[in-house]
Order: C-alpha cells, then structure tokens, then sequence
C-alpha cells in the first residue's frame, strides 16, 4: 500500500480521526496527467502507469535490466495483465520490485503515485504507457533534450561487436546518450551526441567495466542538431551545406547535424517545405 493508505489504516485503528485528517490534508495527493486522450483522473480504478527510467546491469551478475514506472491511477497487482500502449500487446507484469538504496523488496501491490520497477527484457522505453482500460491511452512522452556535443566512437576489438552494440543500444535506451548512424550505414561505427562532455567519459567507463569493450572517441565539429517533422520530403534530395550531415536515431527518424547556424539557415531557406524541430518527442 502507498504512504497515504498505511496511514489511514494505521491511524484509523488507534482511533485518532481527527487527527488523520489534518495530517492527510498537509500531504500532497497523486496529480492527474495529460494524455492523448485527455486528463487522468489518479483515482481512477483502472490502472496505468508511466515509464520515465530504464536501467541497465543493476546486478551485474544477472545482468539484468529494469524499468521504472510511476503508478499514474488504479491498483496495481503483481503478475496483472496489462496493455503496453507503444508496444500494441498485452503483457503480464510478473516480476515487480521496489528499491531502496541497495535493498530489493517484492511487490505485492501498489497504488497511484507508487513508483514500482519491473524486469525489462527489452520491450520498455522511456515514455510508455502501461494500461488496463478499455478505452486505451498514452501519456503525453518526455522530451528527448538537443546534444550538444558528438563523437565518432567505434570499438576497439572488431571480435566484441555483440558487445559493442548491446552497450551503446542499452545506453541509449536509458537516456544517458542519443546515437546516430550514417545513411546506410551500420554500427560499426556511430555517432554519439550528449549534453555535457562527462558523458563521454562516463560510456566509455561503462561499455569498458559493463560490457568488457574499449572504444576509440574522436570528437566531431558539430553543434546543433535538427529532427525532420515532415516524412514526406525527400531527405536524399535536400538541399544542404557540405558540411552538414544526414543521420537516423535509433527509431529511424531522420536529423541534420551542423557545424553552425549557417549551414541550419541555409537548409530551411533551400528547402522551403522542410519543417525542423529542435526536440524530438519519445
């Protein structure tokens, strides 16, 4: 049970009313949230919830992968039956944990505004939904934030390219690090775009003590970054700077890097039907 409903049982039973309701009403209750149908009432009995972390080799011996989620409305029950809204399945949640410091406890149930996690077998990105209502819905998702800074990093040992892939991929997939591939190409090599420097410092610490791989980092001129909104135009065919760069995410989503703003004024008044977006949304 969440800290509010502990604290009517408890309280309840000692016979102290009254003061149950003034403590209650100095505390904050779950806050509805926006989705693409609308508001959520919190206290809705269906359940849904939100994922805004994944983390990677939280027990290395496992290596194992969680999801964090935020119990957006209704009850959850281990090993319930659930919609995964950007997945189009359903699933069941059947290994569920909360954590506190080192320390892991199953869940049993919990309750909107909870904060459970759930083991990943790499279906879950930050930013889905998980629902049981009929009427099925996604929360409004976190904006991925523009890098501003790139590398070119490829592994060392051509042999561990598993590895390599399986690092930078994981990664990504929590946040840490935006990637990007050349047209056609593959991952042998791949851009990375972070927002401080340590970034860097911090995959490479990682590809190398997680996943046994070294890399080599050469830094790239770029300095902003562009998402293309409009699918239909011809993204071979775009009129740009030379020293502008053509790359996909790893949702295949097509961006521009530039060395400065001219080269980002040149693409928008030489292809007048391009619309550009600073930020993607997950």
């Amino acid at each position: 049970m969440n800290f509010h409903q502990f604290a009517l049982v408890t309280l309840t039973n000692f016979g102290v009313e009254p003061f149950l309701k003034h403590f209650l009403s100095m505390t904050s209750s779950p806050l509805p949230r926006q989705s693409n149908i609308g508001e959520i009432d919190p206290f809705s009995e269906d359940f849904s919830a939100f994922v805004f972390k994944i983390q990677a080799n939280m027990n290395k011996a496992h290596r194992d992968r969680m999801a964090f989620m935020r119990i957006c409305s209704g009850k959850f029950t281990k090993g319930m039956e659930v919609f995964h809204y950007q997945g189009n399945k359903k699933i069941k949640l059947n290994q569920s944990k909360q954590l506190m410091a080192e320390n892991r406890e199953e869940v049993e149930e919990a309750y909107s505004g909870d904060i459970i996690g759930v083991f990943d077998p790499g279906i879950f990105s930050i930013g889905d939904t998980l629902c049981t209502a009929k009427n099925k819905f996604a929360y409004e998702g976190i904006p991925t934030f523009a890098p501003e800074h790139f590398s070119m990093i490829r592994n060392k040992d051509t042999m561990k390219r598993k590895q390599f892939v399986k690092g930078v991929e994981q990664i990504a997939q929590e946040g840490a690090i935006q990637i990007f591939t050349e047209l056609g190409g593959g991952m042998e090599e791949i851009i990375v775009g972070v927002v401080g420097v340590l970034q860097f410092e911090v995959l490479a610490y990682r590809l190398k003590n997680e996943y046994n791989v070294d890399i080599i980092s050469t830094p790239l001129p770029y300095q902003f970054i562009r998402w293309i909104k409009n699918n239909e135009v011809d993204f071979k065919k775009l009129n740009l700077s030379s020293d502008t760069k053509k790359v996909q995410d790893l949702k295949g989503q097509y961006l521009l890097l530039f060395s400065n703003e001219w080269g980002v004024r040149w693409a928008t008044d030489k292809n007048p039907d391009l619309v550009l977006a600073e930020f993607s949304q997950n």
